[in-house]
């Protein structure tokens, strides 16, 4: 058996050098900060995910980057919270949010997919949506794109470091739904997103 774990954080995206600085691979650079501010090791190989366990926020976590490409992701999300015989409400997901402006981040505490393809995955084999996630937003406007070649397109040396600070920021607030819950952690996280027109259903 695997050792116990209380939380399963996934981030998503797809494996591979050139989804390397994409926008739709900020879910795993916020993996690798968390692994970083933590010192985890993300290499084994489980349910078609890379995973590495260890302490965040006083809690024993397994942090997650499914294999499977986007598409796909749920069936590894699935298998990880079968293995370690975890329910839903202890699974987060990170993901890029085309529908936020860049640098915002929202936390919330179940909801739709809202198009995301990732996430109907893991709605679809996981089979509720009442499970946290962080949405990191990758809207450049004018500058990026709307469609799947921005999101799968390799992003300036400038917006690479943004992307960074913006992977930071998502990993505390990571830390944060861990250590307080979802609640809190909106109140504090959600203010940089406030007024924004579109809402997830």
């Amino acid at each position: 058996m695997p050792d116990q774990v209380d939380f399963l954080v996934v981030g998503l995206g797809n494996p591979g050098e050139q989804y390397e600085f994409t926008p739709h691979n900020v879910g795993f650079q916020v993996i690798d900060r968390l692994a970083e501010l933590n010192a985890i090791r993300v290499t084994r190989k489980e349910s078609d995910a890379k995973v590495g366990s260890g302490m965040v926020s006083g809690k024993r976590t397994l942090l997650a980057k499914p294999q499977t490409f986007m598409n796909e992701s749920g069936r590894s999300v699935n298998g990880l919270l079968g293995r370690y015989e975890l329910k839903p409400d202890r699974l987060i997901v990170v993901y890029d949010e085309l529908d936020l402006p860049w640098g915002s981040l929202r936390i919330r505490p179940n909801g739709s997919a809202a198009g995301h393809n990732g996430m109907k995955s893991v709605i679809a084999h996981v089979g509720t949506q009442m499970f946290p996630r962080v949405r990191v937003g990758v809207d450049l406007g004018k500058e990026g794109g709307r469609g799947p070649d921005y999101l799968l397109s390799r992003l300036k040396r400038s917006h690479r470091q943004e992307m960074d600070e913006m992977a930071q920021q998502a990993a505390k607030a990571v830390e944060s739904i861990i250590a307080e819950g979802v609640e809190k952690s909106m109140a504090i996280y959600n203010r940089r997103a406030q007024g924004l027109q579109q809402e997830e259903e």
